[in-house]
């Protein structure tokens, strides 16, 4: 039998960290589909950062597949026809969904108009230019933070929580995202995670700040114990109120950082992911 080594390239396991997939191209698009806007930009891959503004359109209601395909469209549209937009012939799109998402089938829909189950997300948008690549939005966010952000050039786990309506999370591990951690979703304290511990649970409760942090400090021990990363990042509108809240989180083997790219995170993840993704695809020789 032959060893890995003796295989054809697009027979080996090939990962995000392989040498194999070469350098990204400069710029790629993200995009963010939200509960309330979905927004896009034009991402410089070498820095992690926008390349001018982010363009943002309304959310549909009905939020339909069919819907938020046009939008979506509308969005690319917008940003192509900009001076710094990625050409057409290498032009990668991420695209990230409030949803789990496998191989880019939505598979649940907490945030999203229930239609979007079992939709096959690369094929409704496949009439778009370039090569579309969708991700859950936690975990697009994360992989951000990891590579470009407050993770940036850590070794080991990295784990973003991004506390809003829910909770969501990303793991990442020596800068390769392990997808749909949905930490939001684990039993805490006899309630769903992100019913308790949530950024909206909070409001719900009129939680004072400081009982909020001693709650979210006891939700982040109970995540530690299952995954034990050396760094979460703390992430979603919230953080932007973190030293009402973070100075009761103590006590934890991990460390605890706020977000660097903030609302970018998003769109930055997208557009590194899908890059990614087409590299991958290239050397496994995929089309």
């Amino acid at each position: 039998m032959s060893s890995s080594h003796e295989q054809p390239l697009a027979a080996q396991a090939i990962g995000s960290a392989s040498e194999t997939i070469g350098d990204l191209p400069k710029r790629a698009i993200g995009i963010d589909v939200g509960g309330t806007g979905i927004k896009g930009g034009i991402v410089n891959l070498h820095k992690g950062s926008l390349s001018g503004d982010r363009f943002r359109i309304p959310t549909p209601k009905p939020a339909t597949p069919e819907a938020v395909a046009d939008v979506i469209g509308e969005i690319l549209d917008e940003l192509l026809s900009r001076e710094k937009a990625p050409a057409l012939e290498e032009l990668s799109v991420g695209v990230l969904f409030p949803a789990i998402v496998d191989k880019n089938i939505v598979l649940s829909a907490a945030n999203i108009d229930e239609s979007w189950i079992n939709t096959d997300a690369a094929k409704l948008l496949r009439h778009l230019p370039g090569q579309i690549h969708t991700l859950n939005d936690a975990d697009g966010a994360g992989l951000a933070e990891a590579r470009y952000g407050a993770g940036k050039g850590l070794e080991g786990t990295v784990m973003t929580i991004t506390l809003g309506t829910g909770i969501g999370s990303a793991l990442v591990h020596d800068g390769v995202l392990v997808p749909n951690s949905e930490m939001g979703h684990l039993e805490f304290e006899g309630e769903v995670a992100e019913k308790k511990a949530s950024a909206a649970a909070r409001e719900r409760a009129d939680m004072p700040w400081d009982e909020y942090g001693q709650l979210l400090n006891r939700f982040l021990k109970h995540v530690e114990r299952l995954q034990s990363p050396e760094l979460f990042i703390i992430g979603g509108g919230i953080s932007k109120r973190s030293e009402d809240f973070l100075p009761e989180v103590k006590d934890l083997r991990a460390k605890v950082e706020v977000a660097a790219l903030q609302n970018n995170a998003g769109i930055v993840g997208a557009a590194l992911y899908a890059a990614e993704q087409t590299r991958l695809n290239q050397a496994r020789g995929r089309s």
